[in-house]
Order: structure tokens, then C-alpha cells, then sequence
């Protein structure tokens, strides 16, 4: 249970800040309104590093189905556990995506423009072509999810793993950062990079619930896309970490 509490923590650390970051730049009368895409990437970058540091040593720090996901394909975590570790970090970004909207609700209530305010919640495509769309999402995770495998288990032996904590620690925190900020700034334009099932579809439910004003539909019909590429981008990267892994012997 103590994995399972901290990969909620985690994801919601995750959804707060960088959802908060989203929200400081798009919405009306914000001390950051206007102040663009560096500041929305850096403060991603900057939220899995927070996120990584404060439960890496407890769970692994997934805070992400996708990289739940590509360290159990890897043979690197055990499969009982993915389902509680998905569900944990989908109520942690949840509460996350919900606290965003406490915290900045007179802004809410002042802005006008409804796909700014849906995008403190979730991703919006600049252009909607959902094959290029998955595309990007599935790229994206793809980069995220090999760099973490990398960053944390460089060509260990599957079978020593039964006493190793599989996920980041305190000190992968900052590189695992460093890579978000990065995709953010290379490949984030097309979608805005959720790369995260639990961070996009976790707000997206809120964002249909909530008593907003002005509120917009919550694009149900594109909302799979944020889901499905991520996990295909995980499963790509932890193949490829497994055949270099075999090749090197």
C-alpha cells in the first residue's frame, strides 16, 4: 500500500505543477498570462523532477502508466502490480487536475477563451489529424520511456531483479526532468506532448464533471489518442531496451 500511496502522491506533485504551469500562462489575468511555451515545458520538466524526488525512493516514481507499462514489458516489474500502480497514479491525477482548478478558479471564472481552459486539464492537438496525432504521442513516450529505462537500469540481468526497487530514485530525478523539458521543446508542438495516459485522461474526466462557466465538450472522441500512444511508445521503447540488453550479452 505504501508504493501504491506514493505513486498516487507522486502523479498528483506530477498533475499540480504542470497543469498549474498551463494554467499560470493561458489563463486571464495571471501573474504568467501570455509568457509562453518555454515556461509550460520548463514547468513540466520541473514537476517530474519534484515528483521523482519526493517518492522515487518509496515506489520507483512511475507516475505514469506508460512507464508502468514498459518496465513490466521490459521484464523489469512485476505485472500484479500494474493495474493498483495505473489506478493509484489515475486518482493522484485527478486530484491533481482538481486542485489546479481550486487554486486558480477566479482565473477560470475570467477567462473567456474555452480550449485555454480545457488545456489546464488536458491536450488539445494545434492540428487534428489523429494519425499524425498518435503519431507524436507515441514518439514521445517512446523517447521518455527509453531514456528512463536507460537512466535507471543500464544493462542489468533480468533475473538479479527481485531485490531491486525498479523505477528512479532521488538521483534520476533531475535527468528524468531534463528529458520532459526536452521533449516538451522538440516534440511538443503538434499535441502538447502528454505522453502520460494518467495526466491527460485523469483532468480530462475532471475538466467533464466540473460546474465550469463557459465550459467546452471535453473532446471525448480524440481522448483515446493521449491513452493509446503513450502505451504503444512504451512498449516499442522497452522492446528495443530488451533486444540491446540481449544483443550486449
Amino acid at each position: 500500500m505504501t508504493e501504491y500511496f506514493a505513486e498516487f502522491v507522486g502523479t498528483f506533485i506530477l498533475v499540480l505543477l504542470g497543469n498549474g504551469a498551463v494554467a499560470n500562462v493561458v489563463l486571464r489575468n495571471t501573474k504568467g498570462e501570455n509568457s509562453g511555451w518555454i515556461v509550460i515545458t520548463a514547468g513540466w520538466g520541473m514537476a517530474v523532477f519534484i515528483a521523482v524526488l519526493a517518492v522515487g525512493p518509496i515506489s520507483g516514481a512511475h507516475i505514469n502508466p506508460a512507464v508502468t507499462l514498459g518496465l513490466a514489458t521490459s521484464g523489469l516489474f512485476e505485472w500484479a502490480k500494474v493495474a493498483p500502480f495505473i489506478i493509484a497514479q489515475m486518482l493522484g491525477a485527478m486530484a491533481g487536475g482538481y486542485l489546479v482548478y481550486l487554486f486558480y478558479h477566479d482565473h477560470f471564472k475570467v477567462t473567456d477563451n474555452m480550449d485555454a481552459k480545457m488545456a489546464c486539464f488536458c491536450t488539445i492537438p494545434n492540428i487534428r489529424n489523429k494519425k499524425v496525432n498518435f503519431l507524436s504521442e507515441t514518439v514521445g513516450t517512446f523517447v521518455l520511456v527509453f531514456a528512463v529505462l536507460f537512466i535507471n537500469l543500464p544493462f542489468i540481468e533480468i533475473e538479479g531483479m527481485d531485490n531491486v526497487k525498479v523505477g528512479l530514485g532521488s538521483l534520476e530525478a533531475l535527468p528524468v526532468g531534463l528529458v520532459v523539458f526536452a521533449i516538451g521543446l522538440s516534440l511538443g508542438g503538434t499535441t502538447g506532448y502528454a505522453i502520460n495516459p494518467a495526466r491527460d485522461l485523469g483532468p480530462r474526466l475532471i475538466h467533464s464533471i466540473l460546474p465550469m462557466k463557459a465550459k467546452r465538450d471535453s473532446d471525448w472522441s480524440y481522448s483515446w489518442i493521449p491513452v493509446a500512444g503513450p502505451f504503444c511508445g512504451a512498449i516499442i521503447a522497452a522492446l528495443l531496451y530488451f533486444f540491446i540488453n540481449w544483443m550486449s550479452g
